[in-house]
Formats: structure tokens, sequence, C-alpha cells
């Protein structure tokens, strides 16, 4: 009886659960960013997440009007600032979709500015500038991937201390 008790509030759990999940996306990734402005809604990432210096990395934008369509059609250009300074740009270019990849080398550690300009972005031709902060691998990104680990090991651990001594008895006196 218990067993067919279990079964059904499993069931039900499952399945009630369905309504609820009308949609999933796929993790964001740890040095990406959006912005908004006007019609227009730019996402910006690098992969691998946290670029190493000296190692090429790519640049990875996304541009989607305000409802998350993607854009087919758009011309942007691209600038790159550290301290202040441009170091980089990518020349205005025609893109088709809604997709931009860019390869890039990080030859310093810190934040770097990244300005997407969208041409004849607005209705009267202006321009839009989003302006985005991304940062290359530092000490402390592997303190941190470290800690987010060891986190994962230690609660596996306790929660294996807690369960697992119940299921030997469970099974012992059966």
């Amino acid at each position: 009886m218990k067993h067919i008790f279990k079964f059904y509030i499993l069931v039900f759990s499952i399945f009630s659960g369905f309504p609820i999940i009308s949609s999933a996306d796929a993790h964001s990734l740890f040095n990406s960013s959006e912005e908004t402005l006007g019609d227009y809604r730019v996402q910006i990432a690098t992969q691998p997440e946290f670029p190493q210096i000296g190692d090429k990395s790519q640049i990875l934008i996304r541009v989607t009007d305000t409802d998350y369509n993607e854009v087919e059609r758009f011309t942007m250009g691209m600038r790159i600032f550290f301290n202040e300074e441009q170091i980089n740009a990518v020349r205005p270019q025609s893109i088709d979709g809604a997709h931009f990849n860019t390869d890039f080398v990080f030859y310093d550690s810190g934040n770097h500015i990244f300005r997407v300009d969208l041409y004849d972005a607005t209705d009267d031709g202006q321009l839009l500038t989003f302006t985005f902060n991304l940062s290359t691998q530092s000490p402390f990104g592997y303190i941190f991937i470290s800690a987010i680990a060891a986190g994962g090991i230690i609660f596996a651990g306790v929660i294996g201390i807690i369960f697992i001594p119940k299921i030997i008895k469970r099974k012992s006196k059966s």
C-alpha cells in the first residue's frame, strides 16, 4: 500500500509541474552581459567564459528586438578599450542573422570595455552604442571555481553521511 501511495504522489508531482515549466533557457555565461536601448537588445559573452591572458578568445554577440526576436540584418561596429584607451576596433559591417562572432586576444589582466555600435538603428538613422564590461581570468577566478567545486563536494558528502546510514539500516533490517 505504501508503494502505491508513493507512486501516486510521484506521478502527481511530475504532472502538476508541467504547466509551471513553460520555457527553459540554457545557463548564461559568467562573463556575459546584455543591454537594451531603443528597439534593440544586445547580448555579449566570451568563449571560454573566463578568457586567459595571451590566449585567443571568442567574442559572441547576439542582437534581438525588445521582444527577444532575433534581428535578421543589422550594421555594427565595435570598439574595445582598456584603461580608457582604445586598443582595438571592428570596422562597421553588415551582418546577416542575429549573431556576430570574432576572435580577440586579451593581453592585459583586468576589465575591458566593449562598445558595440549599431548603425541606422533608430528611425532617424542615429547610432546606438551599447557598453559592456568584460574581464579576463585573474587568480581569483580559480579561487571562485575551486570554492564552487568544494562546496558541491562538501554538500554531497553531508548528504551521503546523513542518508547512507539510513539506507544501510533499512536494508539490513529486511
